[in-house]
């Protein structure tokens, strides 16, 4: 275990063959389970949880009763060509939701780099996906990087995923909208929050709304949400980057029943992964105090497309 330097206000500890965890001036951010120990109806995968803003509140919620597959802020891809990368239950054209032998594994190989300076922490490692039957189909290198916001009460966790496509054929990655079913394209970067969440607003670049915005493109959507105890309240926006494949994406948001955000690049349209070939996706998660309308919520989605237009580490 590496512990934090007391010098610095970033500090970054790395439980070697469990995860990472991130704090700030003593605090904790963020932590990153990278050797997910799930049932494998679940899909196995490393997930970001406990969420925690700078003034301390908790963002993110771990297997709730509905989805226990929901796990803080996770990669998660459900209809990747027969196989289930997101957990539980896959949605085929024939039969609807089914519990099917195919729940996935995204497993852990190398670490790559830990590092951690005054300015951000990063943890860069390979995963291999595997089929519940054994066979890897996707190599790949995934980074998560913390800095400070540069727009007050707020971080941002910036997300990269380079995904090689390790089998012989060519895989349809889909969502359950592209296999019929209406509105439910999810798949991709998915938060879950809070249920207190549940209600929460809804915002995006031309304001805030409601459930309508689900299915709709944005390059960036956030969500307010209220605390229980304090009552306080907390924001996320998520940003897409201009690069990322199907730029700016459908998004599967909610905030009926439960409060989600999820950048869907195969939402309504599915993509043929070639053998050999590499996606890469990148993401800032901006996580702030407070409420965010109007131009504070524009600030905290600049403050996002910044850290995506900056240098990336290697």
């Amino acid at each position: 275990m590496s512990l934090p330097d007391p010098q610095r206000d970033l500090g970054l500890i790395h439980t070697i063959g469990s995860g990472v965890s991130v704090t700030w001036r003593g605090r904790p951010l963020m932590s990153y389970t990278y050797e997910a120990t799930d049932a494998q109806m679940e899909s196995p995968r490393p997930y970001v949880h406990p969420v925690h803003t700078l003034g301390g509140d908790i963002v993110s919620l771990f297997r709730p009763h509905d989805h226990v597959w929901h796990k803080g802020i996770a990669w998660s891809l459900p209809n990747f060509g027969d196989d289930n990368f997101w957990g539980g239950v896959t949605y085929r054209r024939e039969g609807g939701y089914q519990q099917l032998p195919n729940n996935g594994t995204m497993a852990h190989d190398t670490v790559v780099d830990v590092t951690v300076d005054d300015e951000e922490a990063s943890f860069a490692h390979d995963l291999v996906w595997r089929t519940q039957s054994g066979d890897d189909l996707v190599e790949e290198r995934r980074r998560l990087t913390v800095s400070i916001a540069d727009v007050p009460d707020a971080w941002v966790l910036r997300w990269d995923t380079e995904m090689t496509n390790v089998s012989a054929s060519s895989i349809q990655i889909g969502s359950p909208t592209t296999e019929g079913r209406d509105n439910a394209g999810y798949g991709g970067l998915f938060w879950r929050g809070p249920r207190s969440f549940t209600d929460g607003s809804l915002f995006g670049p031309e304001g805030p709304g409601g459930e309508e915005l689900r299915g709709t493109r944005h390059p960036w959507l956030g969500l307010t949400g209220q605390h229980d105890s304090a009552g306080g309240f907390s924001s996320i926006v998520i940003v897409d980057h201009s690069d990322n494949l199907q730029h700016p994406p459908q998004w599967f948001a909610r905030s009926e029943n439960f409060g989600c955000l999820n950048p869907a690049p195969f939402f309504s349209e599915e993509y043929s992964f070639a053998s050999r070939e590499t996606l890469a996706f990148s993401y800032a998660v901006v996580i702030a105090d407070g409420r965010a309308e109007g131009e504070r919520a524009t600030a905290l989605a600049n403050s996002g497309r910044r850290v995506l237009q900056g240098k990336a580490t290697e």
